[in-house]
């Protein structure tokens, strides 16, 4: 499938690509005397895949959660399309076109791939309850046309052959793409990746990342990963931010972010 085969896209937020889509300003989040965020501040640019990188206990994940409004941080703030979000909720972040998948997979266990996927249409779909639960009809043609884009994605990521599986029952490879469609089925302007290839052989990785780029180039969606193979890193990010304690220590192009002495001592180890 290739971008003109598909009616999955970001939406036309009016935002030039290469433009700010989002921006991180001195956000400092705290659980009691711990602090997670230390007065962070960086940019996410529309159309880029934005990398964060660092070692376990740096923050990445935080900063997501700071992202999707499912944390609140006590100083700075997220402005998102040029409009400060106070208090955002989760639901609310998912409305405006911020998505999200997670470190550990998050999927309804009991139920089909295409299932799972449609679950993602949910914010989309407008008729009543009433009217969904009898297949009454506007909401059948609602129905249809969101599964419709479903299977667009079932497609794009290569899925058919378990499309009424239930997920619990996949590897965990086919898991986590399956929560890959499912986050791809809100259409989202931005979309949260917290280590997408976590746990996978180099296959499933390779397979990952292809679609990760696709995702970027075709349907024209902004990413926001965290990632600790450095490899992939530098292959897919086209700009890198390096947290370390809470505190951010880089901000750049990969090629910069890996010779950068600071990052080597606190998170490489060694010249990658």
């Amino acid at each position: 499938m290739n971008a003109h085969d598909s009616t999955l896209h970001a939406k036309d937020d009016g935002i030039a690509p290469g433009a700010e889509l989002l921006r991180v300003d001195n956000v400092t989040l705290r659980f009691g005397g711990v602090t997670a965020i230390s007065d962070i501040s960086f940019d996410i640019l529309k159309g880029e895949v934005r990398a964060i990188i660092g070692p376990n206990g740096a923050g990445k994940t935080s900063m997501l959660n700071v992202i999707n409004g499912f944390y609140h941080p006590q100083e700075g703030t997220i402005r998102f399309r040029g409009e400060t979000r106070t208090k955002m909720k989760p639901y609310e972040a998912a409305a405006s076109g911020i998505a999200r998948t997670f470190q550990n997979v998050a999927l309804f266990t009991g139920m089909s791939t295409l299932d799972n996927i449609m679950s993602g249409r949910s914010l989309a779909m407008k008729e009543s309850f009433l009217k969904q639960m009898f297949y009454y009809g506007p909401a059948r043609n609602e129905d249809i046309e969101h599964r419709k884009k479903v299977e667009e994605i079932i497609d794009f990521l290569e899925i058919a052959h378990i499309r009424r599986q239930p997920v619990g029952k996949l590897p965990y490879g086919l898991q986590k793409r399956v929560e890959l469609g499912r986050a791809l089925a809100l259409e989202p302007d931005l979309l949260l990746l917290d280590e997408p290839m976590a746990g996978m052989n180099l296959e499933e990785k390779e397979d990952m990342s292809r679609f990760i780029i696709d995702v970027n180039q075709q349907f024209g969606t902004t990413i926001a990963l965290i990632e600790h193979d450095m490899g992939v890193v530098m292959d897919l990010a086209d700009r890198v931010v390096v947290l370390d304690y809470g505190k951010k220590i880089a901000d750049g192009p990969p090629e910069e972010v890996q010779a950068s002495q600071e990052v080597i001592d606190a998170y490489l180890g060694v010249p990658y």
